[in-house]
């Protein structure tokens, strides 16, 4: 009886409806305790509602005080005269409402109007009333009115009669009294409000007096961020005990309408009115505004140059009739932050956007039976997940559901784009998809569980289906029986004979794949290690190599040996050179005919101990590294291996040779076959970037070139570094010294920009013909590197575009930050520079390299492939301390 209820109990938490109750409980458990479905909702809600057709208001415009105004009207904060220039050229212009965004809250007092008023006062004191004094006294009044660019600035806003100037107030609850209350000419904009139909501010900055009383008037320039750090909202109303500020857009509108402050209807809970507009809110008078799309790649409202207005360049007559913002988009001045739409959006390109949503009526609601209709959708959602589900078939349920998930969202994306009501319908989507898929798991594991007993009856038939066939001798088709059985010592002890048997059939390569199967289950098993070497050996040399003996060890190229010899499954056929690590030879892979070349490096001969594990792993990182990386532009790495202590890495042969001989001053090539020979290097070391690959020694001798077909391949990730990798923190930082970036140099962690940096170094030299950092010593270059800028490489070849220079300049910059962030972009502008690169073709042929200094012309032709030869092959090796170090003290350099 009691195994009978615990039967029951065990189907009772098995069934699918009470898996549907714990699902539906687990999605809301996520919802309210995370902001995961939270945000899926504001990412659909901003893709949504800016699909729209809605087109923003032609009466608006936007000026920006710009890099381009920074640069030619000087450092910011600017005079308050300048301000006020443009105040009367757009009030000239008949301008219908000018709301400018800038922070006039201190006044701006020039240093010489003291001395100016004291002069005035000493000669009022004087009492002398000759024609001297007073036309020394009407000039100290024009250079008093001059230097006041407070009064010049309010004076423009009086004359002008419709400037809007900004406020900021510091939100949160009241608990008393304010510290200082709203000033007269503030009061003039504010409306009284004690109903709670705003949001709540404990302290306030309001522009200096005189400025306040000329402003035709104040607004509060307070942004509403959500959770995310988006604006969506926009909080019409600040209240300041009792005195609710309209936000500059509510402002903006209102006297664009010719409307004063209190000609706002507040309508608590609902909306706020302007004459017979109507802006839906919530019950805390915010907004959700529409933030237009722009379109072609230009954004919403077109954005004009503050200085280009100022100039006239941009004639003020454009202006006329229109509601005018000016604001901050320089760099280091203005405030960006992302809204629907835009990942980043100055205040004043925001106002724009919601004094149009006000003025159009362009807002977006959430009905107050929104609430409602989600949870409806929600109930009905958890219905079918609970009774509906557990009872459709596994196509019919996909079928559903799908169904189900898209109207959902197709419903909220229809009226967010089209009705501009926001119903959030995410949540049960989400649900709809976890129940769904939570189901679909959970049969399928019931059937899994259901499949294992008879997994285990068939993996017997196999086992027994082996010993049969390797008994008959078909030993491959056994093989690929007990592959399909589970590993146990019993079919460990099978797979061990069967090894045995390909052994005495001298298919040892054979008996090397059955041993290594063996090993990935139990590596310590029987001799399975000796086995497995021993197979290894004989099926790469002796089987492959056609005859006895053991040449592998040897490689005797050119001493008449019968036979070829190997280096694992690899005929080596002759020696290409010697290269960083040990000697290069041509090989060929007699299984597919596949020609390639193989770097060797005798590791035993060179290290010892742990130095010798050290040099295996840096060895064969090479071989992980560039194994990684597939790209026209980078060497293809085959296969990796050690035999006899030689450790060797098989790769694409090359037929071309490096760039060495194409940087010397006789020897140059075409501006623009280098331009095309560095993108190409610039997009290889992006993707490699991308893979997380720093390269750390890019120069010309890694650069394999091919003039026929045109061909650039990147060589010698031999001493790259994972850069996600813990040994990044310390260790060696290896590199070719007049190639190395400053960062590289200093033993400091390097990522993909330095490599950048190296291969500007490269551009420079390719150009030029010289280093752009050349010493007489090796401390000297050092010194050079990390402290002095980059010549011009115009000093060298005039006829080079200031474009190009331009490019090479921003490569070769000290700080990382402020050279090229990604090879894509270097490689985008040295296309875009190639055009331009016709007119120094004949530059390319030249014979030796002048370079001009103060002193006049010197002829470096014959000393600079001397240096260029001691540069190009020294490499320096900085040892960096632990981060824990690199605080105090100073680098240890060991060259």
């Amino acid at each position: 009886m009691a195994k009978s209820s615990s039967s029951k109990a065990q189907s009772f938490w098995r069934t699918d409806w009470f898996a549907g109750v714990a699902i539906v409980f687990a999605a809301m458990a996520l919802h309210i305790g995370t902001d995961f479905i939270g945000t899926m909702e504001r990412r659909f809600y901003d893709f949504a509602s800016t699909s729209t057709s809605r087109q923003p208001s032609d009466r608006i415009a936007v000026i920006a005080i710009d890099d381009q105004s920074v640069a030619n009207i000087g450092r910011w904060p600017w005079p308050r005269d300048v301000h006020a220039k443009l105040i009367d050229l757009l009030a000239a212009a008949k301008a219908k409402t000018i709301v400018h965004t800038a922070f006039f809250f201190e006044p701006q007092v020039d240093p010489g109007l003291i001395f100016i008023r004291k002069m005035k006062a000493a000669l009022g004191a004087s009492g002398d009333a000759g024609s001297n004094n007073e036309q020394v006294g009407k000039l100290i009044a024009e250079a008093e009115v001059a230097l006041d660019t407070d009064a010049v600035l309010a004076a423009s806003m009086q004359n002008a009669g419709n400037v809007l100037v900004p406020s900021v107030f510091t939100l949160g609850e009241q608990q008393g009294k304010p510290d200082n209350p709203l000033p007269p000419y503030a009061l003039k904009s504010a409306l009284d409000e004690n109903n709670g139909f705003s949001i709540s501010a404990t302290r306030g900055q309001q522009p200096i007096e005189s400025i306040g009383n000329a402003a035709a008037g104040i607004g509060h320039l307070n942004q509403f961020p959500d959770v995310d750090g988006a604006v969506r909202l926009e909080p019409l109303l600040v209240n300041y005990y009792g005195k609710a500020v309209p936000s500059m857009a509510l402002l903006a509108a209102v006297k664009s309408l010719n409307l004063a402050s209190s000609d706002i209807r507040l309508n608590a809970g609902e909306s706020v009115q302007i004459g017979k507009l109507r802006v839906k809110t919530d019950e805390a008078a915010l907004m959700l505004p529409q933030f237009y799309k722009g379109k072609d790649g230009k954004p919403a409202f077109a954005v004009d140059s503050f200085y280009d207005v100022l100039t006239g360049k941009i004639p003020a007559s454009k202006y006329a009739d229109k509601i005018v913002i000016v604001g901050a988009t320089a760099a280091g001045v203005g405030v960006q932050f992302p809204v629907p739409g835009n990942p980043a959006l100055s205040p004043a390109e925001t106002i724009a956007h919601i004094t149009s949503s006000i003025l159009n009526e362009h807002f977006i609601v959430q009905p107050v039976w929104g609430i409602w209709a989600t949870l409806a959708v929600f109930l009905l959602v958890a219905a079918y997940v609970v009774v509906a589900l557990p009872r459709l078939s596994a196509g019919m349920a996909a079928g559903v559901t799908l169904t189900l998930f898209v109207a959902l969202l197709v419903v909220e994306f229809g009226m967010l784009s089209a009705a501009a009501t926001w119903l959030k319908l995410v949540f049960p989507a989400t649900v709809l998809v976890l129940g769904h898929l939570a189901l679909t798991t959970k049969r399928f594991l019931m059937t899994e569980a259901g499949k294992v007993k008879a997994d285990e009856e068939s993996a017997e038939t196999n086992r027994m289906m082996g010993l049969a066939l390797q008994g008959q001798g078909q030993l491959d088709m056994a093989f690929d029986r007990f592959r399909r059985v589970p590993m146990n010592d019993a079919v460990m002890g099978n797979l061990y004979s069967l090894a045995l048997d390909f052994e005495r059939k001298r298919q040892f390569n054979k008996a090397e794949s059955v041993y290594e199967h063996m090993a990935a289950f139990d590596n310590n098993y029987k001799d399975i290690k000796s086995k497995l070497s021993r197979a290894k050996n004989l099926s790469e040399t002796v089987m492959l190599g056609g005859g006895g003996g053991h040449p592998g060890g040897t490689m005797l190229l050119d001493g008449g040996a019968v036979e070829k010899p190997m280096l694992g499954r690899y005929q080596v056929e002759k020696e290409l050179g010697k290269g960083a690590m040990g000697v290069v030879y041509l090989g060929k892979d007699p299984k597919i005919g596949r020609v390639v070349a193989i770097k060797t490096m005798a590791l035993s001969q060179e290290f010892a101990g742990e130095e010798l594990t050290d040099a295996r792993e840096r060895f064969f990182r090479e071989a992980e590294t560039a194994g990684r990386l597939q790209h026209q532009n980078i060497v293809t790495i085959f296969d990796a291996g050690e035999e006899h202590d030689l450790a060797y890495i098989a790769m694409e042969f090359l037929k071309g040779k490096d760039l060495v001989d194409f940087c010397k001053g006789d020897h140059l090539l075409p501006v623009p076959v280098v331009l095309s020979i560095v993108a190409r290097v610039a997009e290889a070391l992006s993707y490699a970037h991308k893979q997380n690959v720093v390269h750390r020694d890019i120069k010309p001798a890694n650069i394999m070139y091919e003039v026929e077909s045109d061909t650039v391949k990147v060589t010698d990730f031999g001493i790259a570094r994972i850069t996600d990798s813990s040994k990044t923190k310390t260790g060696l930082v290896l590199g070719t010294p007049s190639f190395m970036s400053p960062e590289q140099l200093a033993g400091k962690k390097v990522d993909g920009r330095s490599d950048l940096y190296s291969l500007g170094v490269m551009l420079f030299q390719m150009l030029a013909g010289v280093l752009p950092f050349r010493g007489d010593s090796m401390a000297e270059l050092m010194f050079k590197i990390a402290n002095e800028e980059a010549p011009d490489v115009r000093v060298i070849r005039p006829e080079l575009s200031e474009t190009l220079a331009n490019i090479v300049a921003l490569a070769l910059s000290k700080r990382p930050e402020t050279r090229y962030q990604d090879g894509d972009q270097f490689a985008a502008d040295l296309r875009g520079a190639m055009e331009g690169a016709t007119a120094a073709r004949a530059g390319g042929s030249g014979g030796g390299v002048q370079i001009t200094d103060a002193g006049g012309k010197a002829d470096f032709s014959a000393t600079l492939p001397a240096m260029q030869a001691v540069y190009d092959k020294t490499t320096v090796q900085v040892a960096r301390k632990p981060d824990s170090e690199e605080a105090g003290g100073a680098t240890d350099l060991e060259i």
